[in-house]
């Protein structure tokens, strides 16, 4: 198994009832391979997993090895604060035929030292029979897995690779210097995605290709193809998705977008709450501006054309031109032939070249006067 370029960090479809929408994730992930995403990420944080039951957990990642059909590899988040229970999970997915790799996080809320953190990773290492990817994001466990400690991770057997979201770069330097050339660093933030590769991380476990797959995945492959400035430009574009995603808690927005591209219904599990209005307006804002929405249609403006008002009301026989939009006459849909006894519109005309035009033959004209709007 060669797991390299970008994994798609999986949401959790959810019907109104409830219960998982498994005609929608059947969906999500067919269009995830076909938009040429490298690897799945069944069952992580984005998948809302801890509230799935432990039926729900399986039948979720069974749905996405069906669906792929071994197109693409299968990572199966198995995550627990408890190791008796990390273990069990660890053991019981990797026995599921179609999953390649499991990922799993520190042990959250207990805030474990760092030798805690290895023996957690080394039992389920002997318990599991499937590379191990560590699962590194302090900002929801509490405990950060040093690079020193991830040095000694890398050398038990299973352990394979890390996907790293402490955010901080001096981090990532230290752990690509520590770690063996054949141990995997993925990034766990979108927005770090360049540099993590270019210190010698070999993708992204991403939130944002949930949106973009196939855009996330180019710029995975750009970068570690070397063809920077690609990949630099692709980034730019999608940056502010990126960091939109983390407005609110995840999977909050990412799950409000695509449930805006019509992908899934908007439906979370408590604690996960719908986004504030104030949040979801720029959110929505921003996914149109990347393309994922249509654009409001904003009202065209009339066409401008030119009318000729003829007046003999007052003194000598007159006409006088006017434009479509003139303020102080609006004779926009005024139909031509007569208004009152003793005036006319005639046009409308497309050009003042034309109503000029027009306004030369009209007879018994003594004045041609143009309004200030010509």
């Amino acid at each position: 198994m060669q797991l390299r370029g970008c994994g798609t960090a999986l949401v959790t479809p959810f019907r109104q009832d409830g219960s998982i929408d498994e005609v929608a994730l059947r969906n999500l992930v067919a269009w995830q391979v076909e938009s040429g995403i490298d690897f799945l990420v069944p069952c992580g944080t984005t998948g809302e997993t801890p509230t799935l039951s432990h039926e729900e957990w399986l039948r979720v990642i069974e749905i996405t090895v069906e669906t792929a059909a071994g197109r693409v590899p299968i990572v199966a988040g198995a995550s627990s604060n408890s190791t008796t229970d990390a273990v069990a999970k660890a053991k019981e997915v990797s026995a599921r035929p179609g999953v390649d790799a499991i990922l799993t996080a520190s042990p959250y809320y207990n805030k474990p030292t760092q030798e805690g953190q290895y023996q957690h990773f080394r039992a389920i290492s002997e318990a599991a029979n499937k590379p191990i990817i560590l699962y590194n994001v302090p900002s929801r466990t509490g405990a950060n897995i040093e690079p020193t400690t991830l040095a000694r991770l890398a050398e038990l057997p299973n352990i394979a690779g890390v996907k790293e979201a402490s955010g901080d770069m001096t981090q990532v330097a230290e752990m690509c210097n520590l770690v063996p050339d054949n141990f995997l660093v993925f990034s766990g933030d979108d927005a770090l995605t360049l540099p993590v590769i270019s210190l010698g991380g070999v993708g992204i476990i991403s939130v944002a290709s949930n949106e973009i797959p196939r855009e996330m995945a180019q710029i995975a492959r750009f970068a570690l193809n070397n063809e920077w400035g690609e990949a630099r430009g692709i980034h730019r574009k999608y940056l502010p998705l990126m960091r939109a995603n983390f407005i609110e808690s995840n999977p909050s927005p990412v799950k409000a977008v695509l449930a805006m591209m019509g992908k899934i219904e908007e439906v979370y599990r408590l604690p996960i709450v719908p986004m504030r209005r104030e949040t979801r307006a720029k959110l929505q804002k921003i996914a149109a501006d990347a393309g994922l929405l249509p654009k409001k249609a904003t009202e065209k403006p009339d066409p401008v054309n030119f009318y000729i008002y003829e007046n003999w009301s007052a003194g000598p026989h007159k006409i006088v031109l006017h434009r479509s939009n003139c303020n102080q006459c609006n004779p926009n849909g005024h139909a031509s032939g007569e208004a009152s006894n003793h005036s006319r519109w005639h046009g409308p005309f497309y050009s003042a070249e034309e109503a000029r035009e027009a306004a030369r033959v009209i007879p018994s004209v003594l004045i041609r006067s143009e309004c200030k709007c010509i």
